[in-house]
């Protein structure tokens, strides 16, 4: 005896039911029309007060002073990067002494602004010019890049100690257990075992902060460094056009767009072998 088994051909969802217009969607559509005719209204504006001879004239001192920032955020990174290793050893450490001290470092370089940094540093040890004429050191403070430079590299030390300290805090301790067991030196299981672990886990933070220190650089331009938006401020104090900022604003997309972009093909890369 055979039994025919009937299957129900596929069928089509059942329609969706109409969403009300609710008050809400009114003016979230009224919202968004604005927006748009705002974003078109600038668009033509831009377009209709585009001057070719200045994009020209300052176009140089653009690529001159975004040759400052670059260089003024990568040399800050590297040093502060050399300096947040012991940083975030002192603040593992056992030793209460090293622990704090290094723990205020970071406290007052997080919780003040970068600006008031850049200030403490080059006006504030300015009013020190003769004791540092003294001790051989004015040559350095003297100069708005160094100084620039130094305050960066403060600051992005505390951020990136807190980042390596809890990226190694982060590797299971496992990882410890297994090169013990080894027989593997503590130094060797860190620099071959631990450390490689945790920058894996600190790569997107660290892609974080740079992009942060690029947007931040623009402040050196307040104590007269002609970083990209130096040149920018002086390009509008010769202009008064407002479409000088602008280009310094799609500068700073693009950098920051190709950064996100190389840190992303980065982390795909280190973390192959993590995907299933």
């Amino acid at each position: 005896m055979s039994f025919v088994t009937a299957l129900i051909a596929p069928q089509a969802p059942p329609p969706a039911p109409p969403k009300p217009f609710t008050a809400a969607r009114f003016f979230g559509n009224v919202f968004l029309g604005v927006w748009l005719a705002l974003s078109v209204g600038i668009f033509m504006m831009i377009v209709d007060g585009w001057d070719p001879a200045k994009f020209t004239k300052y176009g140089p001192s653009y690529l001159s002073g975004l040759g400052v920032t670059l260089t003024l955020v990568a040399l800050s990174i590297v040093l502060g990067g050399l300096i947040s290793l012991p940083l975030a050893f002192a603040r593992m450490s056992k030793n209460p002494v090293l622990s704090w001290i290094a723990y205020a470092y970071v406290y007052f370089f997080r919780g003040t602004p970068l600006l008031m940094q850049l200030f403490l540093v080059y006006y504030g040890l300015g009013s020190f010019s003769a004791e540092l004429k003294e001790l051989d050191l004015w040559w350095f403070f003297r100069d708005a890049w160094n100084c620039a430079l130094l305050t960066f590299t403060l600051n992005t030390a505390a951020y990136q100690a807190e980042i390596l300290r809890g990226a190694i805090e982060s590797v299971p301790r496992g990882q410890h257990e297994g090169a013990a067991a080894l027989g593997l030196p503590k130094k060797v299981a860190f620099f071959k075992i631990i450390l490689p672990q945790a920058l894996i886990v600190a790569l997107r933070p660290y892609g974080n902060e740079i992009i942060l220190m690029i947007k931040g650089s623009a402040i050196v331009a307040i104590v007269t460094v002609f970083d990209l938006m130096g040149e920018t401020r002086r390009a509008f104090s010769r202009t008064f056009d407002y479409q000088t900022y602008l280009w310094a604003a799609l500068l700073y997309l693009v950098i920051v767009e190709l950064l996100r972009n190389l840190w992303n093909w980065l982390e795909n890369r280190l973390t192959r072998h993590l995907k299933r």
